[in-house]
């Protein structure tokens, strides 16, 4: 959405779209609908060679940043990602890449970084448990220090990427409050679960967590930052999801104004009556203020702003809500040809309504957003 773009940020922008459109079409999209992971490692490690993944991380571990503010650069390939319905855990990964270079001690966990960065390992984040909870002040998941060792007890509900992960990135509560843990996803004691989503490529996992013994080292925060971590990652997370879902409804919309350029009514395209041409703005006002909601809250995250988390929550509350309603819209418009299963309509309406629920509903983080507000 950003008309500001550096010369780095527009060849990010343009490389990506480039990609996705020879490397992974909406072809095959569809293809992986029946696959396992969802996506191609492959394609995935090529990804990582444009420098995705790297522009979470610090230079020390191969990053890289195209204008200086990591978020908003990050959010050109979300966007990206959106339009094409990418598949590939990048979200997860640029999380819990920024959550491991922020660690209590990067410097241990960098050659996981470089190979994170590089493509070659995948680290999912274990965050959000049953029930729709993703504040971790209420995780059920507990970590207790023993000595030298870490102890972890619990379940994850909606990893993405869980069982496609060589380790896992946990946020857990314990008696002096929230840590992060890095769990290898073979430790004695993890079971992973693979599950289905609506969308085509996303696969999630619960995991569960029995008795998981562990170095302290594996500590990634304690509980003096792990609170603030986890609300970094929060924040991160909701926006690139905002991006990306920008990047699907815009996608979208360019789908439907094509269809009503090509049918027609009455000898007339129905994209050149009134009505509709009313319609169509109104939807695309919806759309640009989603971005102009989310590049707000990139900037303000991005700055350290005070009220950055109250803004990553008010754009996930305001995109996942409009975004839904606005693809609902376009489907009316496309007569309903847009939720069969030959048009791709579908493919963006299931990431669209996937996203809305994944890092807590609107209606969750609306009520977050009040409160901050009222605080």
């Amino acid at each position: 959405m950003r008309l500001d773009l550096t010369e780095e940020q527009e060849m990010v922008r343009e490389t990506a779209r480039r990609f996705l459109e020879k490397e992974a079409p909406l072809a095959s999209v569809r293809q992986a609908f029946d696959s396992a992971d969802g996506f191609s490692s492959e394609v995935w490690r090529k990804e990582c060679e444009l420098g995705w993944a790297a522009l979470a991380a610090p230079e020390s571990a191969g990053g890289f940043s195209a204008s200086g503010g990591r978020g908003q650069d990050l959010a050109i390939v979300a966007e990206e990602m959106g339009r094409l319905i990418g598949a590939g855990p990048f979200i997860p990964t640029a999380v819990t890449v920024d959550a491991l270079a922020q660690a209590d001690h990067p410097a241990a966990f960098e050659p996981l970084i470089q190979r994170m960065v590089a493509g070659e390992a995948v680290v999912a984040w274990a965050f959000g448990e049953a029930a729709d909870n993703w504040t971790p002040e209420t995780f059920a998941t507990r970590a207790r220090l023993q000595g030298e060792e870490v102890v972890l007890d619990g379940a994850k509900a909606y990893v993405e990427a869980g069982a496609q992960a060589g380790a896992l990135l946990v946020t857990a509560g314990s008696d002096a409050g929230v840590v992060q843990v890095l769990v290898p996803a073979d430790a004695p004691g993890v079971a992973v679960v693979p599950c289905r989503s609506i969308d085509f490529v996303r696969r999630f996992a619960e995991v569960r967590f029995e008795g998981v013994r562990l170095p302290a080292s594996a500590l990634a925060a304690d509980a003096r930052r792990g609170a603030a971590q986890a609300e970094r990652q929060t924040q991160l997370a909701l926006l690139l999801q905002c991006a990306e879902t920008n990047g699907a409804v815009e996608r979208a919309f360019e789908f439907t104004v094509a269809y009503m350029r090509d049918r027609f009514a009455f000898g007339r395209a129905i994209a050149s009556y009134q009505a509709l041409k009313h319609r169509l703005a109104d939807i695309l006002l919806r759309i640009h203020s989603c971005m102009a909601t989310t590049d707000a809250g990139l900037e303000a995250y991005d700055a350290g702003a005070p009220d950055a988390g109250r803004l990553a929550r008010v754009a996930k509350a305001y995109v996942a809500s409009r975004s839904t309603a606005i693809v609902s819209d376009l489907v009316q418009l496309t007569g309903g040809l847009g939720v069969t299963w030959d048009h791709d309509l579908h493919l963006y309406e299931r990431r669209i309504a996937l996203n809305r629920a994944i890092y807590g509903t609107p209606e969750r983080r609306r009520a977050e957003a009040l409160r901050m507000i009222l605080q």
